[in-house]
């Protein structure tokens, strides 16, 4: 289906919005130019418009399947995988010692976003091997790196990671994968693992599997978890895919979407792994990968909001149907004032979620260059609403630009629900929506609060500062600030922590609107108070903004009248 980068939305937003000069004036970032990002997002935006966005609906009317134990992949994938490998699109990010570009994880985000945008179910798998490099680079030891690093970096080989068992969904430490040392410094990995995305291919040389297990003296729970890397080709003593290990796929799933994507059952049978990180330290070591594919995925949603909204707009300035109220208007549907505020709205909320992304990994990008707590602090506070309100966000713009199309949205040939099958499941997997927003009331409030107030904070200096030039844009979002900061102030007062989690979802959600607002008035103050991004953001920031004040009614409300229900009152 046809899709066009945003390149310059991209641009702007790094210039004027979430500043990306401030991580390219440090000594790790300084190749990070305008000139050389514009140029790659030029290069990466031709990429997804001429290269994988004809795979899109390949993908996903011949989906990927299972031959005789071999994955099949879909029509054009291989060329569309090799495209972004030989870009080096899946090491942007990664070190340059090991054949990466090194550049800013906001300049890989912008990239995954165009991706996304183009087809979601082929950036699943750069994705997910771009969140193994960066746990081997974190957590690996000198041999594995030095074995496994070049490879995925350079897109021969690629990475998963096996998380998930039948009876462990949410609850990892549930998991009965078994590691038994093999007395030479490896270990032999036993058992089976669900919705493994990209579980296997027939494009990549090797597949590099990051798999839980337990250790026979690793104590019950997560604390006796451990990290391996097992390999669908053992490598040989030169580093190249020698003999296959014990480890097949069972099944791929049949999903709902994302048909191009192979997602495995995969069976583990004394298969050969190695350790990351230290004995019982699984956990730490990947959540260094699930971070870093919780941004991925957040962004998933983003680039999923950003095609919909593309293909209903093209559909809107050609179907003409009724009298339009617009005098010299385009005598179709997109003068029609309830297709203006689908249209409207989509395009508000999408250009929220990129802003609260992009501003999530520059504050990685600072926290790498500089060291600084607080840096680390505000990347860990915006990780869980960058993945909650970038996929709620793909979610709800592709069903408006189903609504958009009408009657020919429900219809598969217009493409339409594509984009809402594909992007459904990101609000599940990589820790489900509901497990991000406890995250945000619970941990990431741990501090006090203290990360949550500095933004807060720098929120309201900014809607001070455009008092002057833009005061009904700058007041609401000052005021709703306020009531966030009280919000939050309930949320780090209570003690029970049902309280806070039966409201969590609403409070994420409000953090959402007010960052939203937020971005829009940063995009029209640098705008000069005109133009198509003011216009934009007096719609979000009058229409949208204002939810902010059920979401901080819902958050606060407690827990007791959510148990005063019983579960006979649910069934009757």
């Amino acid at each position: 289906m046809p899709y066009r980068a945003p390149v310059e939305e991209f641009n702007f937003l790094f210039s004027h919005v979430v500043k990306l000069e401030d991580v390219a004036a440090t000594e790790r970032f300084a190749d990070a130019t305008p000139d050389m990002v514009t140029a790659i997002l030029n290069e990466a935006g031709r990429m997804c418009e001429a290269v994988l966005a004809p795979l899109q609906r390949e993908g996903d009317l011949h989906p990927a399947r299972l031959e005789n134990g071999v994955v099949r992949t879909s029509p054009g994938f291989d060329e569309g995988y090799k495209a972004i490998a030989e870009g080096g699109w899946v090491s942007i990010s990664a070190s340059q010692e090991n054949g990466g570009m090194g550049l800013p994880m906001a300049v890989t985000t912008a990239v995954n976003e165009m991706m996304s945008g183009a087809c979601l179910s082929l950036q699943l798998n750069p994705l997910m091997t771009q969140g193994q490099i960066e746990a081997l680079e974190n957590h690996a030891s000198d041999a594995i790196r030095d074995t496994y690093l070049p490879k995925l970096i350079s897109g021969e080989w690629s990475g998963t990671m096996n998380l998930t068992e039948a009876q462990a969904g949410s609850d990892v430490g549930a998991l009965r994968t078994r590691a038994e040392p093999n007395g030479d410094g490896s270990y032999a990995i036993t058992g089976q693992k669900i919705y493994i995305s990209w579980g296997d291919n027939d494009f990549t040389e090797n597949v590099c599997h990051l798999v839980l297990a337990r250790l026979p003296d690793g104590v019950p729970g997560t604390k006796g978890i451990s990290l391996f890397l097992v390999p669908k080709h053992i490598p040989d003593e030169n580093g190249a895919p020698g003999k296959p290990n014990d480890l097949k796929v069972v099944s791929l799933e049949h999903k709902m979407g994302l048909h191009g994507s192979p997602t495995a059952v995969m069976q583990y049978d004394g298969a050969q792994g190695w350790l990351i990180g230290e004995e019982h330290d699984g956990m730490r070591c990947m959540f260094t990968m699930m971070n870093n594919a919780r941004l991925g995925v957040g962004v998933q949603g983003i680039g999923a909001a950003e095609g919909a909204l593309q293909h209903a707009i093209t559909y809107a300035q050609e179907r003409s149907q009724g009298k339009t109220p617009v005098e010299n208007g385009t005598g179709t549907i997109i003068d029609h004032a309830d297709v203006r505020r689908m249209l409207t709205t989509m395009k508000a909320e999408t250009a929220a979620a990129r802003a609260i992304a992009l501003a999530n990994a520059v504050a990685i990008d600072m926290a790498h260059a500089t060291g600084k707590p607080d840096w680390a602090a505000r990347a860990a506070f915006l990780t869980p609403i960058t993945k909650a309100f970038g996929t709620d966000t793909g979610i709800a713009v592709s069903d408006l630009g189903i609504q958009v199309h009408g009657g020919m949205g429900y219809i598969e040939e217009t493409g339409a629900a594509q984009y809402a099958r594909d992007v459904r499941v990101t609000a599940i997997y990589e820790g489900t929506n509901g497990i991000q927003s406890m995250d945000l009331a619970g941990r990431k409030l741990m501090d006090g609060g203290e990360a949550a107030y500095a933004l807060l904070d720098e929120i309201e200096r900014h809607a001070e500062s455009a008092r002057s030039t833009l005061p009904e844009l700058a007041e609401p979002v000052w005021n709703a600030t306020e009531s966030l900061r009280e919000a939050t102030e309930w949320m780090v007062a209570q003690k029970n922590m049902t309280d806070r989690f039966a409201g969590s979802v609403p409070f994420l959600r409000a953090w959402a609107r007010v960052l939203g607002g937020h971005f829009h008035l940063c995009a029209a103050s640098a705008e000069g108070g005109e133009g198509k991004r003011t216009r934009l953001a007096r719609f979000y920031i009058k229409r949208l903004l204002p939810e902010h004040a059920g979401h901080i009614a819902h958050a606060t409300a407690g827990s007791e009248d959510l148990y005063a229900l019983t579960p006979d009152d649910l069934v009757a």
